[in-house]
């Protein structure tokens, strides 16, 4: 009798040993994120007692703020998909999900004041948020989009600091509950019904959702590898006849570029040279190269969920036939990527091979002004050493200078770039840039993707020039 009443009590014993670690564990690691959730029915009726906190971007243009019960969104659809808005009956989205707890005060640095506001029958107001985003760019980028779907990135690869996620096409944030008509059975729609239903996808980030082919523009990757692999790249000549047959496969270029050196060859956009290069690197080292620039990776993972991204998508190598391989060296056959992404290469070539960190958030202050917060600009990933980024950075000039990419030319400012014009399986090619400037000291990335929308070099770097003019010729 004794031996099993001592049993259990180990029984009981451990089990509330274990209960006190689950509610620890609930309540230390889980609670925020729990708290904040948006499916939590007690954060309705505490946000009922809060005035919600301002987003503003760098300059303090007011992207988001509380106004008579109401969430308003001033710049309307011009940053609908970054910004988000927040709904009872939708949910919230974009930075007002991301950042919901700092804009409801709701962190463990408010604790103490959410009880002392209780005791005295205050009422709660909410820490504002500062982000990196510039306004006008982001206007100038969706005024440049117009009616055509794609998407336009601009960032500070010094820092990592996003300066413009545009995409088109975009939606009225602030329309998202409104009645917009009626479904055959007399249920009543409201626009988030209708864009829901949209196949253009308007609720779409393409900007870092998108999944496009890259084109040429991922042959900065290519190039990348090529050069760690065997620095001697950048002396040897290759022979363009017009196309590559890989074991039967007939690679298609698009021209007979004849002899060409490895600047050259980018700044004519070289099909065959590239393919080349890939094949000599094999498939393992293509495939760790484009890892290195942080394809297939989420910069957000393990962090704060600034943006929903969507990591690009590669065959692994050990599934890569060389056909499969000449065509992922020269941005077709099976790569995806999204435009954020194409802007982290670029921005790692304008940064000496080293990304930084991308972030939006800039600060968090609390009602008066002061800094709850900071961002601090951190690594993220080495893509290439200074060197090969250097050559890199010179064959991009020359690709501005006499290449595909003259439209992105500005006068007194010397910009790098790459064009692609990917090919679509279903529809027209897709016009891509990528590039940074001024190439002597970077200040700002750009990448720009127009669907079905051509040559890059016609339609994507105009777009570019305008945004790098925008940046370089403001004040700070």
């Amino acid at each position: 009798m004794k031996t099993n009443i001592r049993r259990l009590s180990y029984l009981i014993l451990g089990s509330f040993v274990l209960l006190s670690f689950y509610i620890g564990y609930i309540n230390v690691f889980l609670g925020p994120a729990l708290t904040t959730d948006p499916h939590n029915r007690r954060l309705a009726a505490y946000e009922a007692k809060v005035h919600r906190g301002t987003i503003y971007d760098r300059r303090g243009t007011v992207l988001a703020k509380s106004q008579k019960g109401r969430r308003s969104y001033p710049l309307g659809k011009d940053a609908a998909q970054v910004v988000g808005f927040i709904s009872h009956r939708y949910g919230r989205t974009g930075l007002e999900s991301a950042y919901d707890r700092y804009l409801l005060a709701m962190t463990d640095e408010d604790k103490i004041e959410m009880i002392i506001d209780r005791l005295l029958g205050r009422s709660r107001v909410g820490n504002d948020v500062v982000v990196t985003l510039d306004a006008r760019l982001q206007q100038l980028a969706m005024r440049l989009l117009g009616n055509r779907r794609g998407a336009v990135v601009a960032l500070d690869p010094r820092n990592g600091e996003i300066l413009a996620l545009a995409s088109s096409p975009s939606y009225d944030p602030n329309a998202i509950g409104q009645p917009a008509g009626r479904s055959p059975d007399g249920k009543v729609l409201t626009v988030y019904d209708l864009l829901q239903q949209d196949k253009r996808a308007p609720l779409l980030n393409r900007a870092t959702q998108g999944a496009y082919p890259p084109g040429s523009t991922f042959k900065l990757i290519t190039a990348a590898g090529a050069l760690t692999t065997n620095p001697e790249v950048i002396k040897r000549i290759f022979n363009c006849q017009g196309s590559l047959i890989i074991d039967g496969f007939r690679l298609a270029d698009t021209a007979a570029h004849g002899e060409v050196d490895l600047r050259r060859a980018l700044a004519v956009s070289c099909n065959t040279t590239f393919a080349r290069l890939g094949l000599e690197m094999g498939a393992e080292r293509f495939y760790q190269t484009a890892r290195a620039f942080g394809l297939t990776l989420n910069p957000w993972a393990g962090g704060l969920p600034e943006v929903a991204y969507r990591p690009g998508a590669l065959t692994p190598p050990e599934k890569m036939n060389k056909p499969q391989l000449g065509s992922s060296a020269i941005g077709q056959g099976e790569v995806l990527v999204n435009p954020f992404q194409m802007a982290l290469v670029a921005a790692a070539i304008a940064n000496d091979g080293v990304i930084m960190h991308p972030h939006l958030l800039a600060r968090v202050q609390d009602p008066q002004g002061g800094v709850l917060l900071q961002s601090t600009p951190r690594p993220w990933l080495t893509a290439v050493s200074p060197e090969v980024a250097g050559v890199i950075k010179e064959a991009m000039v020359n690709v501005v200078r006499e290449g595909t990419g003259r439209g992105a030319a500005l006068s007194g400012i010397t910009v790098a770039g790459k064009t692609g014009s990917a090919q679509n399986p279903k529809g027209e090619t897709h016009a891509w840039f990528v590039g940074f400037a001024p190439a002597e000291r970077p200040r700002v990335v750009v990448a720009v993707i127009v669907e079905n929308g051509g040559a890059g070099g016609v339609v994507a770097a105009p777009i570019a020039r305008e945004m790098f003019r925008a940046v370089l010729t403001a004040g700070p």
